[in-house]
Parts: C-alpha cells; structure tokens; sequence
C-alpha cells in the first residue's frame, strides 16, 4: 500500500490522422483491410478470461457486400450467462482491492495500445463490419475510445481528490467504493467507442461487468476485449457474452447482485428494461443504477439570417455521415421561407456529388445500412413519404438491397410540421424538410419543442444574436447537446458530454465525470478527535 496521491495529467484529445494518399495510415490500413477480408474468423465468448464456445452460432457480414462472411460467433446461453455471472463475482474481490493507479494503469495502457498498434485493426474491423468509412471510424473507433480511455481515467482520479470538509476536531474522509455486485453493459452496433465504453467505465472505478455486445458489431468489440486483455485487465472483471438480449437480460436482470445497467440502444428496449428491474427489486441487494442513452430526433434549426454554405454543410453533414445512423443525426430541419430557395439549390447541387457504395474506397461518403431489418425499416419511410400529398422527394428516395443495404441519402420537403418523418425516429440516411414562414418564427420554435418526445441534441444556424438567443432559450429541454451555427452531431469527451433527456435517456453525460460518479458508491468517514463523556447539553441544566 502507497503512501502516495497519483494524480493523471490531464489528457489531450487523440488527433484525428487524415489517411491522405501517400500518408503512413492510409498504407497501414489498406493492408489491414486485405488482412481482415482474407479470413473468416471464429469469436468465441470470453468469460473468467477462457474462450468458450457454444455451437450457437450467428454470422458477421459486411453491409456493403452481405454476401461477405467475416467471421461466425458463438452466442451465450442461459448457462453460459450465469457462468459470466459467477465469473465477475469472483474477480470482484482482487479488482476490489487492487489499488486504483494500476486500474488506470490498464486502461491508458490500452488508450496507448490503440492509438498505435492497434489503431489499423480497430478501426479496419470497424470499417468492414459497421460500413463505416475511413475518416467516421478514425473519429469513433481510434479518437473517441482513446479519449474515453484516457478521460476517464483522470476524471477517477479527480473524483477521488474531491473529499469532505473537516473541522479541528473531527477529520471528515470520503472514499468512492465501486457498486455491490456487477454491472451489465448493453452496447450499440453504431459507435464502436460507445461499446468499449459502456464496460469499461464502470470497470475503471472498481465495477466488474458482463458485457451483451450488439450482434451487429460483435467483431470489431471482440477485437477490443482482444486489447484489453494485451493491456492487462484481469480475468473476470470484463466477461465479454454476445447472444440474444431478451434471454441474457432475463438471466442478469433476475440475479440478486445486479447492481447497475450501462445501455445505448433504443428507447423500447431500454423501458423494457426499466419495468424488469421494477419487476424484480425485491431480488436485489441493492437498488440497481439505471443509465441509459436511447434515441433522438434531432432538429436543425433556422433563422433567416444564417449562412447558407454553413448550413446546408451541417444539414448534409449531420443527416448523412454514417448513413444517419446516429442517434445525434439530423433527422428534422425549419427552413425560413425567404432563404429556401438558395439552401434547396444548393442542398440539390452538394447532394448530386455525393459517393455511395463500399467503405474500402476512400472516395465514397456514404456506405450501406447496418442490416435488412435497418433497410425495411427505412424503405418503408420514404415509401410513406412518395405515397403522401404532404410530402415531396427533392433528393434520393432511391434503394438497392441486391448487393448490400444501401439506400441513396434522401430529403423530403413536407407541408405538414408534424408529419411522419418529422416526428418518428428512422436511424438512417433520411431528413425532412419544413419551411416556415418568416413571420411565424416564434411558432415554429413552439412546433420544434413539441413536435418530438426526444430531447438528445439539435441545432441553430442563425448571424442575429437575438434570434440565437431567442432560439437557446425556446428550446431549452428539446436538446442536451445544443449546438450554435453547427451540426447536431460530433460531440467530443471533454468538450461536449453527451446525453439527453426526455425519451433520449437518463442523461448521464458520457464522456464527464458525471457519468463515472454513477458507477461509485461513496462512504463518508467521521473521526472524532474529543468525543463528548456525557449524554447531557447544555440546555437541560437547571436555572
């Protein structure tokens, strides 16, 4: 046991590497990009840190070319959850008592890890198996996880400085215990980063956790489980267990240890959730911490005086990078009516030069849809808006499921603020389009308010001060992350915590160290130096 305060130095942002023709990049994950597509691989669970294997098998392919099997998984059942269960209690005690230097010590060594060696075969599995271009997996899977890793580990060690006030005669100490029991980690397939966060917060401040991967990205995340294990982490403390979410989660959740849910994922699954931890609180040790990030429909916002260029970038930008499979994406977006005819132009013109097709080409801005579940979901979006007199189709409205799950970034222009489009969550690479008129300015703001039950980020692109002001304070709950004069997506860890509110989740801030204080349970130390000899004050004596 040290004597000593370790405090980490406050980290830098990752720099995001260009992968310009000719750079050292560009080179490494071509290669990487052969390598990986050359072979299938078999994954198998990770749990107590031995790979086990079912036979249940699902299958990783590429979206851009589904024909394309990367690798086959093996899926957990009933008996391997409770396994996963068993085996993160038994390393809860070591990870307990193993001092928190060198928890932060596995971590910015796994950062460390990534932004070098590693980095090619992240961000190359995560090309292939989310359809992500270059430059959307360097920003996920390369910056934002080292940021997170690297964040994290200093905002621990700040928390940890912050004690309780103490007197002459008594000394007040506060430390910050991990939760009782495991947390379960459930990750979404569309941010890499977001999936190796989710376990490895809670697990940096002392939490053991079992982490239910999405099926989707399963083979990029177990490329991480690989890094974490080459970093160091001990067996047991992350059990690494794709499979069905409905059974896993019925295991995890009825288990008296459960002690906290880390989710990204949709807003249906995550009150599901909700009402099986209600269902079951009688069960548990502890009232287990619920945080959880879900949807969005995320609105752009315009006034009169914006700067067109700038706003039709952020509009192309925000509702089409990753095919709009973000949960930040712009998906609505008002349109003065006195600046509509120069955005649409030049909304038509950009739109026209866009590239659509495989990743793997470092010309192409838009890659396929994550799935054909994803594809039908879309398709019948824009089926609804070609089919509706409220709605017209100024861009795309086109798909192609033959080769892979690719449907043409698509913009509807409607009549009606409340239409379909306007007010449902799609996930993919569709925006609609409402022009007000400039004089029902202050209505409109009214509409955006309403018009969604989510309130996870959203934008205003405007040169009036007053009206940025109005618009800030008009939609004061309709956003957690509001962005001035640019696009509602892109939030940086240490800049930007991310998180919203309403139905977008608990808003917990991920990427703060709001978010790491929900994986602490603190206790208070009170030592009195001159404990009082009797029961009796002052007040009680006799005149």
């Amino acid at each position: 046991m040290t004597n000593s305060y370790f405090k980490v130095r406050k980290p830098e942002n990752e720099k995001v590497l260009s992968y310009e023709p000719g750079s050292k990049e560009r080179k490494e994950i071509k290669k990487k990009l052969v390598e990986l597509k050359s072979k299938q691989i078999e994954i198998p669970l990770i749990i107590g840190g031995k790979e086990i294997k079912t036979g249940n098998l699902g299958t990783c392919v590429m979206p851009h070319n589904k024909s394309h099997v990367l690798a086959t998984y093996h899926r957990a059942t009933k008996k391997e959850v409770e396994m996963a269960i068993k085996a993160s209690l038994e390393a809860k005690r070591k990870w307990d008592e193993m001092s928190y230097e060198h928890k932060a010590s596995i971590f910015l060594k796994a950062a460390e890890l990534l932004s070098g060696p590693f980095r090619s075969t992240i961000n190359a599995s995560t090309m292939l198996c989310q359809s992500k271009t270059v430059f959307q997996a360097e920003i996920d899977s390369a910056c934002e996880l080292i940021d997170f890793l690297r964040y994290n580990a200093y905002y621990m060690t700040d928390l940890y400085n912050e004690g309780a006030d103490s007197s002459n005669i008594s000394w007040n100490r506060m430390e910050y215990r991990p939760l009782e029991g495991f947390i379960f980690a459930v990750t979404p397939f569309n941010f890499t980063s977001i999936a190796a966060n989710l376990p490895t917060a809670p697990a940096m401040v002392g939490n053991v956790v079992n982490w239910k991967p999405a099926s989707a990205s399963v083979y990029s995340n177990y490329f991480f489980m690989k890094l974490l294990q080459k970093a160091g982490l001990p067996k047991g403390v992350i059990n690494f267990i794709p499979g069905d979410g409905s059974l896993i989660s019925d295991v995890i959740m009825k288990n008296e240890n459960f002690s906290g849910i880390h989710f990204t994922g949709s807003t249906k699954v995550f009150k599901g959730m909700w009402e099986k931890v209600g269902e079951n609180i009688k069960r548990y040790k502890s009232y287990p911490r619920i945080v959880g990030e879900t949807g969005g429909k995320d609105f752009v916002f315009a006034h009169k005086s914006a700067e067109i260029d700038s706003l039709v970038t952020a509009l192309i930008r925000g509702a089409f990078e990753y095919q709009g499979q973000k949960c930040s994406a712009a998906s609505r977006a008002y349109i003065p009516e006195s600046i509509y005819p120069k955005v649409k132009e030049k909304l038509i013109n950009d739109m026209k030069t866009l590239k659509m097709g495989d990743v793997e080409d470092f010309t192409t801005f838009v890659g396929a849809v994550i799935d054909e579940t994803a594809f039908n979901k879309i398709k019948g979006y824009i089926d609804f808006a070609n089919k509706s007199e409220e709605a017209q189709i100024i861009c795309g409205g086109e798909y192609d499921l033959s080769k892979g799950y690719f449907i043409t970034p698509t913009i509807i222009k409607t009549t009606n603020p409340k239409f379909k489009t306007m007010e449902e969550e799609i996930f993919g690479p569709v925006l609609t389009i409402y022009v007000y008129k400039d004089k029902d300015f202050d209505k409109t703001l009214d509409i955006c308010d309403e018009t969604s039950n989510y309130g996870l980020t959203g934008g205003c692109f405007a040169l009036d001060r007053e009206a940025i002001e109005k618009i800030e304070k008009k939609l004061y709950y309709a956003a957690g992350n509001f962005y001035i004069n640019d696009k509602p997506t892109g939030a940086v860890v240490g800049k930007q915590p991310f998180g919203g509110s309403r139905n977008s989740g608990t808003n917990d801030k991920a990427g703060s160290k709001l978010n790491l204080i929900r994986w602490m349970n603190p206790r208070v130390i009170k030592e009195n130096f001159n404990p009082p000899k009797d029961y009796r004050y002052p007040y009680m004596e006799e005149e």
